[in-house]
C-alpha cells in the first residue's frame, strides 16, 4: 500500500480589539476572537467571514483576507496564534473545493451576527447564507469530511480551535512579527490613492475608530 501524501492546513486565531471582536470576546471569554482557515504557511491563502471593506464594520461576509492591504493593515497591534493540522491530500482537495464554492457565490453571503447570541445561550442559530467566522471554518471542515467536534458549526467558537488536540502551535505573538510575512510590503508607507482603504500605520487610530 502506497503511503498517502499529507498536506497541511493552518488555522490563524487573532485578537484585533475591534468593536465586533470585543463583542465576541464578551460572549466567549477567550483570548482570541477571530479565526481564519489558511492554506499556506505564508498566509497568502487565508479565508474567513469578516469585514468586506476595512473601514466599514457593517458590511461583512465571506472574504479572502489580506494581511498587507486588508483590514489587518489598520490593526498593527493584532496578536495571533497560528496552528496547523495535517490532512490527507484528498481531504485537502475537498477543503479547497468547499472554499472555492463559497468564493464563487460570495456575493450571497453575509455575517451571522444573531448566531453569536446562539453561542452565548448554547442554541445554534443557523440563518441561510449567513456565518460568523468560526462557524464558517467549522463548516468547511465538516463538509470536507473532518468532523472535529460533537457540535454543530453554529456553536463552534475560535477557542475550540485553540483547545483541539489535532492542531499544533506554529507561532504566537504579534501578527506583523510573524517571520514568513513579506516585511518589505509591511514597511511601505506610501499611500496609493487609487486604493481608498490604505493608510500608513500612524493614521490608523484616527481612520478606524471601531
Amino acid at each position: 500500500m502506497i503511503n498517502q501524501e499529507l498536506k497541511t492546513v493552518y488555522i490563524l486565531l487573532t485578537d484585533t480589539d475591534t468593536v465586533l471582536s470585543r463583542i465576541i470576546k464578551w460572549f466567549t471569554n477567550a483570548p482570541y476572537n477571530h479565526v481564519s482557515i489558511v492554506l499556506d504557511e505564508k498566509l497568502d491563502e487565508m479565508y474567513s467571514f469578516g469585514r468586506k471593506y476595512p473601514r466599514n464594520p457593517l458590511i461583512a461576509g465571506f472574504i479572502k483576507e489580506d494581511v498587507y492591504f486588508g483590514t489587518y493593515r489598520y490593526l498593527e497591534d493584532t496578536r495571533c496564534l497560528l496552528t496547523r493540522m495535517e490532512v490527507s491530500s484528498e481531504e485537502f482537495a475537498r477543503i479547497q473545493k468547499v472554499i472555492q464554492s463559497f468564493d464563487q457565490h460570495k456575493d450571497k453571503y453575509s455575517y451571522n451576527l444573531l448566531g453569536l447570541v446562539g453561542v452565548a445561550v448554547q442554541r445554534p442559530i443557523d440563518q441561510k447564507n449567513k456565518y460568523f467566522c468560526s462557524q464558517f471554518v467549522a463548516e468547511v471542515f465538516e463538509k470536507s469530511g473532518l468532523n472535529l467536534w460533537d457540535l454543530p458549526p453554529a456553536l463552534v467558537t475560535p477557542n475550540d480551535f485553540l483547545m483541539h488536540p489535532r492542531f499544533d502551535i506554529v507561532y504566537e505573538g504579534s501578527l506583523y512579527e510573524y517571520p514568513l510575512l513579506n516585511h518589505e510590503l509591511l514597511t511601505r508607507h506610501t499611500i496609493d490613492m487609487s486604493y481608498p482603504f490604505m493608510y500608513p500605520f500612524e493614521l490608523l487610530k484616527k481612520k478606524l475608530p471601531l
